[in-house]
């Protein structure tokens, strides 16, 4: 019999190792289990494949990811508040152009039709005033009006604007007009009230009739539509002030 006994795995009878003998050691002596690391296999201690992938299969997001992101969504947000400003800024402009022109002439005076204008000042003055009509159909005029009538000499606009304010019709006539025709003006301005009648250098037509912002052109003191302008503006509804005065002013008629 062997001095060992016939137990290579060298216990005693009573389970315990003889006194001075090593435990018995793992494979590969280390006392390690194998792979020598103690680490899960791989050696990295880190899930397989973790380099790159999160569960599922979809990349994973990192810190800088999610910061350019969020800088994507401020720049949007920026350009959205941009562009809504800007929109509120052009509507805003177009409602002040739109207000501001609404006093504009709508329409332009010529023939066979009756022109109006609109954003007719009404401050008198001792200074002359620029019109932008020929003659000028309101506006700023002189604290004196024009007394109402036929006059053979032309008078001055800012006196004659005041009688419009007070519900006057003004003819007009180009002073080359041939006599016969200054005749049956001279005969309109005498014959009713609230009618101004006198010659204008450089007017565009042979005759126009003005009232408070509303004009027409013709071609003849003989144009039975002139009678028609007479009768529909004279202290008609745009007339400022109806029922002032067209006498006790300045001038002398004939």
């Amino acid at each position: 019999m062997d001095e060992r006994g016939t137990d290579q795995g060298a216990t005693g009878s009573d389970g315990r190792r003889p006194a001075g003998r090593p435990a018995a050691r793992t494979q590969g002596g280390s006392g390690r289990p194998q792979g020598g690391s103690g680490r899960p296999q791989g050696g990295s201690g880190r899930p397989q494949g973790a380099g790159a992938r999160k569960a599922g299969g979809g990349k994973k997001v990192t810190g800088s990811a999610r910061k350019a992101a969020a800088r994507k969504r401020q720049e949007r947000r920026r350009r959205a508040i941009i562009a809504s400003v800007v929109g509120a800024v052009v509507i805003v402009v177009v409602v002040v152009v739109l207000v501001a022109n609404r006093g504009s002439t709508p329409t332009t005076a010529g023939y066979d039709r009756v022109a109006t204008f609109g954003g007719l000042g009404r401050t008198h003055t001792n200074s002359p005033v620029h019109y932008a009509q020929t003659p000028p159909v309101g506006g700023d005029h002189n604290p004196v009006w024009q007394n109402c009538g036929y006059y053979s000499q032309p008078l001055h606009n800012e006196n004659a604007v005041h009688s419009l304010e007070h519900g006057a019709v003004w003819i007009t006539y180009q002073p080359n007009l041939p006599k016969d025709q200054v005749d049956k003006l001279a005969a309109l301005g005498r014959g009713r009230p609230f009618v101004l009648v006198s010659p204008y250098p450089g007017l565009p037509a042979p005759v126009v009739a003005s009232a408070w912002g509303v004009q027409e052109w013709f071609h003849n003191a003989s144009d039975p539509k002139l009678n028609d302008f007479v009768s529909k503006y004279r202290q008609g509804p745009q007339t400022p002030e109806p029922g002032a005065l067209c006498t006790n002013g300045t001038g002398t008629p004939q």
